[in-house]
């Protein structure tokens, strides 16, 4: 088994290189395990608690429980991966069945933050993207798939997005084996990252 990590901030196109990646592997061979689903459980508090949530904040994570999981399937063993609602801003009931594979991937924007989780990864891979590039694809993204005003979108990326990229996730690039800069074509990084997991899965 090999298990890769991917972060990188808010807009830098993890969940592309991810796709691609799976792409260029046997089908079937690959679990990904998005960060987002380890949000902390919140139901015990009011929903007008909840939707002030740092969603950008280490500590809005259930750390303990990801690297818990991450362990089980390098053991072997399934899981069943929490889901998370931000209608609600709480984790669902429902859960995700995810059976270990040869290669795991954990994606998101401070997965290399946490030490346990971090020392589990046999590869770290940092999407390194401009901050007014990540800038303009949040904006893209959060018009056309979520309806959001564009003087907010602004407003939060001031106060929230580009603070916590500062704070939490560029300084955990330093953990990082591979830096890709996704500004345009990453079919080398690709390939690079495709050849490495072939090699590994061989040993």
């Amino acid at each position: 088994m090999v298990i890769i990590g991917i972060a990188g901030g808010t807009g830098s196109g993890k969940t592309t290189i991810v796709k691609e990646i799976t792409e260029s592997l046997p089908k079937g061979s690959v679990a990904v395990i998005p960060q987002d689903s380890y949000y902390n459980d919140q139901s015990q508090l009011p929903l007008d608690v909840r939707k002030k949530t740092n969603f950008d904040h280490p500590k809005a994570f259930d750390w303990s429980l990801f690297a818990q999981q991450i362990r089980e399937l390098k053991e072997g063993k399934a899981i069943e991966q929490p889901t998370y609602s931000y209608l609600v801003c709480t984790r669902l009931p429902e859960t995700v069945h995810v059976e270990p594979k040869e290669v795991i991937i954990i994606e998101g924007i401070m997965c290399f933050h946490d030490k346990c989780l971090r020392d589990q990864m046999d590869l770290k891979v940092f999407v390194d993207v401009p901050a007014d590039e990540r800038l303009l694809r949040v904006i893209e993204r959060d018009i056309a798939e979520r309806g959001h005003p564009l003087d907010m979108l602004i407003e939060k990326y001031r106060n929230v997005l580009k603070p916590m990229h500062d704070e939490f996730i560029e300084p955990t690039k330093e953990y990082a084996d591979i830096i890709i800069s996704n500004s345009g074509d990453s079919s080398k990084a690709i390939e690079v990252l495709r050849t490495y997991i072939l090699s590994a899965l061989k040993k």
